[in-house]
């Protein structure tokens, strides 16, 4: 039997399969997505098993064996293996950095020197003398064993072991182990004849009250305890505990705990609602693909409080009423305690919950319930769509149109092409719901001129829940505030709808998409910026830290009091921060109370939920915060939404700014007048008149896709184009430079053959004749052109037609790799890039 194993080593040159023979002994464990240790040169790795064979092109004699295998059951699935193999090929990446992606933290490999008897160690001469035998016995007896554990175990005797290790008589070798053991606690256990307690009572001393207690306890309670529990329940020492397991009334045992992010939290069990009629509309056809094990992607366009959750809630029953498996996306800063406690209180221990806020251990143990079959539905941000299901018959992603979809490292996948890969290999059903679709996919519902994929049905939902309005948005020309002398960061109208709600004890909802307390601090004297030294940005001020910050490599300096570059005193802080905001609102309105949620508040674990409970409990009148407060958040006495500066995306130089805008406006004020109170939301801007804002005030999806959709196709952009972004850094500019042109030329070059006929690349509609064009944008500086101390230049490619520009692209950069290895230059790829930053 032999192995095609896929080593850790994520370079060029292994990128492929390596051949392995199995050893006999191993040959019932070792499954393709097994994780085994190998000898690789002369270190082991680890490795993943990707085939199996009972041939080999290779000589079998020079095959090396598998060493260990790692897990009793493989963590990836034959299904998870190939679909890794199709992630290298789409985005561009070593397949083993695929398969790493797939794996929690706690299974990424960690490698540590452990000694063991040596091959030659059998007929050794040494082997006759005592103290070699007592050495060599001790070594045998232990699973892993450092030198500093030999040592400790023989002292003064460290010169004999290194002669030991150069005789052959020991040997140092290096082993594969996972980042994270399982996690045990002794406990307690009654003996199943429990006369034994009763008969061992008048054995003990009278004044053994202690040990009576727990004999009393466990006669009363004979199941098994952890040894923690027990001690806080009768207020004994673990001591008395050990002494009965000495004398064998008790036995008391190691015994492997699920470390439970949600242990303690009961949650009130939900039943299914009744449909609304647009509700039951939109069910019937997922419905009807689920029970039919149908491939089918949905997109589910339904505005803010339609009721888009029930829908999902109802359509994994459908799926596990089937005996299916459900995996439900939702972005990072949509996963709160209250979208857990939905799906937690409908199908409770069924759910297992998968995010980044879980520490290592918890994630270890939440992805090993999947494994061992415990839980038919997992919910979790965007690496949750790995869960290594076996039997899945539905795929939900909400708020689809998230960029946090979009993995910024590689492998750099894109979760909606992973879920409907991964659907189409189950016969699954995929549901992309959103308020906002994103235009590609919204484009994919309206033409059919891929074959090779299923059409998206799109699935509308009009109306909010019970008929509640939409909220009425104001929007505020900021220009004309500054006119009449308001030089506040609330306009006037703002305010007085903030005095209001305080008045009248309503909650308010703020948006401010930008941390921090003032986005660059400048002298006013010599116009002198405080600039990162690492990066070509500016430092942002934090006013609670007094420190000035680079927001893209950590870097952090104390606030500055007298300019560095001319010595005047006149330094100012620009730009509003959340925190500013924070300052502001406590100055304005004395007593309000404001809970700031942002990166800098949200850091530690269980902040989230935390602010978002003190919230829903009144003990706050203002949620403050960046884009985390835009989504998934449903709170009754919610009825105002501010939005202190609408232009901080609409400004960045990218493409979908004006597509972003929309989507975070009209997300946010769907967070208003949810339930019988009626909402409000004011909109503060600088560009009143642009098209993205005047449409989210009207609430008009349709109207700005299609007035946007327009603007694409005449620029050549997604949906009309597809792009891939190729950037390349370097400490030095003039190599840098020298080396993306040479990149560019060559890309150029490749694909001259692959021009089929030149097109109108400007034309929406494309017909079914096959074609090929492509154009290259660059080289040039990015944008943001040096961080960490590394110059940044980059190339855009723009494509339509036939799908060969990845193949282009990646020949590219293997003809590239060759040539810069010794220079040190990175490039990277990024196949439909969600920011060309």
């Amino acid at each position: 039997m032999y192995a095609k194993v896929i080593v850790d080593v994520p370079a060029k040159q292994t990128n492929r399969a390596f051949d392995y023979a199995v050893p006999k002994e191993l040959r019932s464990w070792v499954e393709v997505g097994s994780r085994v240790g190998v000898p690789f040169g002369p270190r082991v790795l680890q490795g993943f098993v990707v085939g199996l064979s009972n041939e080999t092109d290779v000589d079998p004699k020079r095959l090396k064996p598998i060493g260990h295998v790692l897990d009793l059951v493989p963590p990836l699935t034959a299904e998870l293996v190939s679909l890794g193999r199709w992630i290298a090929r789409m985005y561009l990446c070593h397949e083993v950095t695929a398969l790493q992606a797939m794996l929690p933290a706690a299974l990424k490999a960690k490698y540590e020197r452990v000694i063991t008897v040596g091959e030659e160690s059998a007929e050794h001469p040494l082997l006759h003398m005592s103290d070699v035998q007592e050495i060599v016995q001790f070594v045998r007896g232990k699973a892993t064993l450092t030198m500093e554990g030999l040592m400790e175990r023989f002292p003064g005797r460290d010169a004999f072991l290194k002669e030991l290790l150069q005789a052959g008589v020991l040997a140092e070798v290096q082993m594969v182990k996972d980042r994270m053991a399982t996690k045990k606690a002794l406990t307690v256990f009654p003996p199943k004849d429990l006369s034994v307690l009763e008969a061992a009572l008048p054995e003990l001393p009278a004044r053994a009250n202690k040990q009576m207690a727990v004999l009393r306890y466990l006669m009363e309670h004979p199941h098994a305890i952890r040894l923690t529990e027990l001690i806080e329940m009768i207020e004994i020492s673990a001591s008395t505990v050990k002494s009965l397991a000495e004398r064998g009334w008790i036995e008391l045992r190691e015994v492997e705990v699920m470390r439970d992010p949600y242990a303690g939290r009961s949650f009130k069990r939900t039943t299914p609602l009744t449909l609304t009629e647009e509700q039951s509309r939109v069910f019937a056809p997922i419905k009807a693909a689920v029970a039919e094990d149908r491939h089918e992607v949905f997109l589910l366009h339904g505005v803010t409080g339609s009721g888009k959750t029930e829908v999902y809630l109802q359509s994994i029953q459908q799926a596990l009423d089937m005996g299916k498996e459900a995996i439900v996306l939702v972005p990072e800063i949509s996963l709160t305690p209250q979208m857990v406690e939905r799906f937690k209180g409908r199908f409770g221990d069924q759910v297992a919950v998968l995010h980044s806020r879980l520490s290592n251990g918890e994630r270890y143990d939440e992805w090993r319930k999947i494994t061992r079959k415990q839980v038919k539905v997992v919910i979790g941000a965007r690496s949750a769509i790995f869960a290594p299901f076996t039997q899945i018959g539905l795929i939900i992603i909400d708020e689809e149109h998230e960029s946090s979809y979009k993995q910024e490292e590689s492998p750099k996948y894109h979760t909606r092409e992973v879920a409907v890969q991964r659907a189409k290999g189950h016969n699954a059903a995929v549901v992309l719901g959103s308020a906002t679709p994103s235009l590609e996919t919204l484009e994919l519902t309206r033409r059919r001129r891929d074959r090779a994929k299923p059409p998206f049905t799109l699935l509308t939902m009009t109306e909010r829940v019970a008929s509640r309005p939409m909220p009425p948005v104001t929007i505020v020309d900021m220009r004309e505030e500054l006119k009449t002398g308001n030089r506040s960061m609330f306009s006037r109208p703002l305010y007085k709808a903030i005095e209001e709600r305080l008045h009248k004890k309503e909650q308010i909802v703020l948006l401010l998409n930008r941390r921090g307390y003032a986005t660059f601090v400048m002298c006013r004297t010599c116009g002198y910026v405080a600039q990162c030294p690492h990066c070509d940005i500016s430092l942002t001020y934090h006013q609670s830290s007094r420190m000035l910050r680079c927001h893209y490599c950590g870097y952090a300096e104390r606030e500055v009091t007298q300019c560095p570059s001319c010595q005047s005193e006149h330094i100012r802080h620009f730009g509003t921060g959340t925190q500013r905001v924070e300052e502001e609102l406590s100055k304005i309105f004395p007593g309000i109370r404001v809970i700031r949620m942002d990166v800098d508040t949200t850091s530690e674990k269980g902040s989230h939920e935390k602010w978002l409970s003190l919230f829903r409990d009144k003990q706050a009148d203002v949620l403050l915060g960046t884009q985390m407060v835009a989504k998934g958040l449903d709170f009754p006495d919610v009825t105002l939404v501010g939005v202190i500066a609408a232009d901080t995306v609409l400004n960045i130089p990218d493409f979908r700014s004006a597509e972003r805008t929309f989507q975070l406006l009209t997300q946010v004020a769907g967070r208003a007048g949810r339930h019988e109170k009626q909402g409000e939301v004011f909109v503060q801007t600088y560009t009143p008149d642009h098209y993205s804002i005047q449409h989210a005030s009207r609430h008009d999806y349709t109207a700005f896709a299609n007035q946007e959709l327009d603007v694409r196709a005449n620029l050549g952009y997604p949906p009309y184009q597809r792009l891939i972004l190729v950037t390349f850094t370097h400490e030095q500019l003039s190599l840098l430079v020298r080396m993306a042109e040479a990149f560019v030329t060559r890309l150029k070059e490749i694909a001259r053959p692959y021009m089929t006929r030149q097109t109108d690349l400007f034309t929406p509609v494309v017909t079914d004749e096959e074609f090929f064009h492509m154009d290259v944008l660059g080289p040039v500086a990015s944008p943001i052109s040096r961080i960490k101390d590394r110059y940044r230049f980059q190339c855009v490619v723009k494509y339509r037609g036939d799908d060969v520009a990845s193949d282009i692209v990646s020949q590219t950069v293997a003809w590239f790799e060759e040539r810069s290895a010794k220079e040190k230059l990175t490039v990277s790829v990024d196949v439909d890039p969600q920011y060309l930053m």
